[in-house]
């Protein structure tokens, strides 16, 4: 792409440079004096402005050089100007006011006397000293403007660098007030919930009694849930994976669920926006298949490609193609991470029984 602008940039140059030759020639054409060399001095007058972008100083210089020999030797009128004047805007532009203020002395110096007479010499001199007055105070006028187009430019950058800072640091904020309310109010009453139910099961086991079912449950659903409350917490106090999918998978046969990882192509690193995604992903969909899809074996597929990785979790379970599931919060969120990342999602159930959830990632997006 920079390439492709340098070239435009250039072939605008060669065109600007011809054009103002072109003009100047035909005017030199329509004076029956003008001679092979003075042709030859409006050439290159005119094709230096071609570098004025690399050179401004060296174009100026031979601009006004040539120029002013052309009008010395053939006298012709305003129009021969039009490459120094050029040359002249486009040094003041670069910044060279000093150089450009000399050339334009030095080039309506050569043009005085090429008047037949003292009025006409006023005359031609008043119009071409206003002329290039005007390209120097163009050309700085045009530079001080790029300067403050440029700093306008770059302080809207640092503005939004500080508006996303700030964003940034108020959502770490809000995530770490959640997780002091969630800690000091569910915490206490779901620990005393469990104790209570501790104590109760061990009392009827003293006593020899049958423990109710009811009561394991709630023991149970006590312990998993200060499991997932403790979760959920460094979750809102990091907002960073804390392990990965090898490691979830494993936490989940521990539990008791038949979940299985499959990884295909050539794993590496991925980006911390795609990492977390990853690891969410993988987190809500065994999560669901734990509380939804019933006994049943839970298939965990990474797929690594060049351009993106596909997650894939799928099981055996209870889910029916007939009724679909209302998406809940978990897949609302997963949904939301996938699309932030400009991948795309499915979660629903499939055709030979049980569910699927498949999301693809495009790497470079990620990164």
């Amino acid at each position: 792409m920079s390439g492709n602008r340098v070239s435009r940039g250039r072939l605008a140059d060669v065109a600007f440079a011809v054009a103002v030759g072109v003009i100047v020639l035909t005017a030199a054409a329509f004076d029956a004096d003008t001679t092979a060399v003075d042709y030859g001095l409006i050439a290159v007058s005119s094709a230096a402005l071609a570098f004025h972008r690399a050179a401004p100083q060296v174009v100026l210089a031979v601009s006004t050089v040539t120029g002013s020999a052309y009008v010395l030797h053939a006298h012709p009128g305003p129009a021969a100007s039009l490459p120094v004047f050029s040359a002249v805007l486009v040094a003041a532009r670069a910044g060279h006011r000093g150089y450009a203020a000399g050339a334009s002395g030095v080039f309506v110096a050569a043009y005085i006397p090429t008047g037949p007479t003292t009025h006409d010499v006023v005359e031609r001199t008043a119009l071409l000293a206003g002329w290039f007055l005007c390209a120097v105070i163009t050309g700085m006028a045009d530079r001080n403007w790029q300067a403050y187009l440029r700093q306008t430019e770059q302080r809207a950058l640092e503005a939004e660098r500080t508006r996303e800072e700030a964003a940034l640091r108020r959502a770490g904020e809000e995530r770490l007030r959640i997780a002091r309310e969630l800690h000091d109010s569910l915490t206490h009453s779901i620990s005393i919930v469990k104790l209570q139910a501790g104590v109760a099961v061990h009392l009827a086991r003293k006593r020899g009694e049958e423990v109710p079912p009811a009561l394991l449950a709630i023991q149970d659903a006590s312990s998993e849930a200060m499991r997932e409350l403790r979760s959920t917490l460094e979750v809102l106090r990091s907002d960073e994976p804390t392990g990965t999918p090898a490691l979830l998978v494993e936490r989940a046969c521990a539990a008791g669920l038949a979940a299985d990882l499959k990884v295909t192509g050539e794993a590496g690193p991925l980006p911390t926006a795609l990492d977390r995604a990853v690891y969410r992903i993988v987190q809500e969909a065994l999560t669901n298949a734990a509380r939804h899809a019933g006994p049943a074996k839970v298939q965990v597929q990474l797929a690594y490609e060049k351009d993106g990785l596909t997650v894939t979790v799928t099981d055996d379970g209870t889910a029916d193609p007939s009724r679909p599931p209302t998406p809940g919060v978990g897949l609302t969120g997963m949904r939301e991470r996938v699309t932030a990342l400009t991948g795309t999602l499915h979660a629903g159930p499939r055709e030979q029984g049980g569910f699927e959830v498949r999301a693809w990632l495009p790497l470079g997006e990620a990164g």
